[in-house]
């Protein structure tokens, strides 16, 4: 090299270093995904709802650093999703990636981080094998479950009920098909037997060619897995069937969310579901964030709200314990792994397990009247310290194959 190339490189070094300073010093960049147009729209506004309230609450601020959320729409599609997650980390220079809604976009979007490496925070999407067989380590379950998780605490709970014969009516797709699978599974060996499951597409308008051949089953309980508009139709098709009294109807967290029976009459009343949320929970820090959702947005939260603000309180809380080195992607995922939620609204801490899914006390939750006089899911029963595993030893589990509409994990007696 001359001198004046040496006089250039060494410029170049001193320009440098003050560059990366700036960049560590910037805002913290995080790209948040919903599904704001579609069948599940209405929980995708309260997930970009709930998540900036959270921050706002920080002045958007986290360990000292400006916050900057670039929101995207991804249409409850899958090719969409991965669209928009490409724009958000390539062109949007996102940190990190929050939300979506869907089983089949986050797998999208969970396989295209895949390869970038860029740390992807999923409060919602549920699908098994993210935190099992298929595990990516810089996907994070963060105040999020498992999809068959919940559901095992529900099959136990019906078999005490002395129900032993059920049927299951499902959306036709990954998500269903782990909900019914972790039900199946559970039902099944404690004795119950599954007569009948019957998958129809999201967004379907009739369900009658189901529910004709429901009415005359002779099951002692139905188990039904729906999302958004899906789980209204459903509801209310079940009751003006004639069905509601005569057949106890059993469902997804999701089929009896606020962002479903909020609008909804007492066709809703008496559905038994589990969750790890129960917004008619007595604990005091549950009554606080509800009543505080209630004053800023006139609603009571739904899962979608309260999970994306739990999600967004348990990155922020390891965020802050690495100074808000956001531009460290190992650092971020490997402190998020390690940190307690504490002090979120459900009311007790929470840790992951070793492969980033979190353990809850899972509540059987019957939808009832508040003292308002309106709907909302309140504990009747509780299953502490469940796991993704449920009673099973995870290497046994995991040989089994994956959920789907051909394998349900179920046992013939």
């Amino acid at each position: 090299m001359n001198r004046r190339q040496l006089l250039g490189a060494a410029a170049l070094g001193t320009l440098a270093r003050p560059a990366l300073l700036r960049a560590q010093d910037g805002a913290i960049r995080i790209g948040l995904m919903a599904p704001l147009t579609g069948v599940v729209a209405s929980g995708g506004r309260e997930m970009v709802d709930d998540f900036n309230w959270y921050l706002s609450q920080r002045n958007n601020e986290i360990a000292g650093r400006k916050v900057e959320v670039m929101v995207e729409d991804d249409g409850s599609n899958p090719d969409t999703a991965l669209q928009k997650a490409r724009r958000l980390v390539e062109q949007g220079r996102a940190h990190f990636l929050f939300g979506n809604l869907l089983a089949n976009t986050g797998l999208a979007v969970a396989n295209y981080v895949k390869g970038t490496g860029t740390p992807y925070f999923i409060p919602i999407i549920a699908a098994d094998d993210l935190t099992q067989r298929q595990r990516i380590k810089n996907v994070v379950r963060v105040a999020g479950y498992s999809a068959s998780q919940t559901t095992r605490p529900l099959a136990d709970w019906a078999l005490k009920q002395g129900y032993r014969k059920i049927a299951t009516v499902s959306q036709d797709y990954a998500f269903g098909h782990e909900q019914c699978g972790g039900l199946a599974q559970t039902f099944t060996e404690g004795g119950g037997q599954i007569t009948a499951q019957f998958w129809h597409p999201i967004n379907t308008a009739d369900f009658s060619p189901y529910l004709g051949q429901l009415a005359s089953s002779g099951v002692d309980a139905i188990f039904t897995m729906q999302t958004g508009a899906d789980g209204t139709r459903f509801i209310q098709q079940y009751a003006s069937f004639g069905l509601k009294g005569q057949i106890p109807l059993m469902g997804s967290m999701n089929a009896t969310d606020q962002s479903v029976i909020r609008t909804m009459g007492p066709e809703v009343e008496g559905i038994v579901t589990a969750a790890h949320f129960a917004e008619g929970s007595d604990n005091p820090t549950v009554q606080s964030y509800v009543k505080g959702h209630v004053a800023r947005f006139g609603t009571i939260p739904s899962l979608y709200g309260f999970s994306m603000y739990s999600g967004a309180m348990w990155v922020a809380e390891a965020l802050e314990k690495i100074n808000g080195r956001a531009d460290d992607p190992n650092l971020l995922v490997d402190t998020v792994l390690k940190t307690e939620l504490v002090g979120s609204p459900l009311g007790r801490a929470v840790k992951l397990d070793d492969l980033g899914n979190p353990v809850y006390d899972i509540q059987i939750r019957k939808v009832v009247r508040n003292g308002d006089g309106k709907f909302w899911n309140a504990p009747i029963a509780s299953y502490p310290e469940v796991s993704q595993f449920w009673k099973y030893d995870p290497a046994t589990y995991l040989r089994q194959p994956p959920y789907s509409r051909g394998f349900q994990g179920t046992r013939r007696g």
